[in-house]
């Protein structure tokens, strides 16, 4: 997976952060989304004809999933999907969101690095194969610290009314924003690969580390 290291500098409102060259960009902008998710299907189906038949499927789930992660603070999602010889790709994703959030009284949260990864959760796993989070602070450069989570996570199915969930290799990377009482940029890396856990963190953790905010 060494070829990750080669990187694209994706720039924003209010940041930049590079990821693997080969990534390619599930757009959640408003203004281009439907477009460019439109055109993914088409070169999806273009080479997979058999797809044909579920274009609009395909469609309409993918711009759902766009709308609902730019409402809940989304601003970029970079995603994998290489073979490296086997018969299952290797997928994974980094989403940048900005969010934030209030006490009961109506004031800002601190967004204290220290006193986040106080308030996050570790989860022990209690035998072999359980899902696990380990909390932690790191050092961003150029940024400064942050709070972060990692581990094997079950993630809830949105809007599931089966409650189910996916389990997945998860990074969260919470860095304050600047000027901004009680708003963090989150960057998350996630994969369903999990045999790959330790690849992968060490993957996010390297795009991670290129995040910086606009001057």
């Amino acid at each position: 997976m060494a070829r990750y290291m080669e990187a694209l500098t994706i720039e924003r409102g209010g940041f930049r952060i590079k990821v693997p060259e080969s990534w390619w960009e599930f757009d959640v902008r408003p203004e281009s989304r439907d477009d460019s998710i439109r055109r993914m299907v088409s070169e999806r189906v273009r080479d997979r004809p058999e797809l044909a038949k579920y274009r609009d499927t395909y469609t309409a789930f993918l711009q759902k999933s766009a709308a609902d992660a730019w409402k809940s603070g989304a601003l970029y999602c970079g995603c994998m999907a290489e073979s490296f010889g086997g018969d299952t790709p290797i997928t994974g994703s980094i989403t940048v969101s900005l969010v934030g959030g209030r006490t009961q009284a109506g004031e800002p949260l601190s967004t204290d690095p220290q006193f986040m990864a106080g308030q996050l959760a570790v989860r022990e796993a209690k035998k072999e194969g359980d899902a696990w989070r380990k909390v932690t602070t790191v050092d961003i450069p150029g940024v400064g610290p942050a709070a972060r989570t990692y581990g094997i996570e079950d993630i809830p199915v949105p809007g599931d009314s089966l409650n189910r969930t996916i389990r997945a290799v998860l990074m969260q990377t919470f860095i304050p924003v600047p000027g901004q009482e009680g708003k963090v940029a989150l960057i998350a890396g996630s994969s369903q690969v999990l045999d790959l856990a330790d690849s992968f963190f060490d993957i996010f953790d390297a795009i991670t580390s290129t995040f910086r905010f606009a001057e």
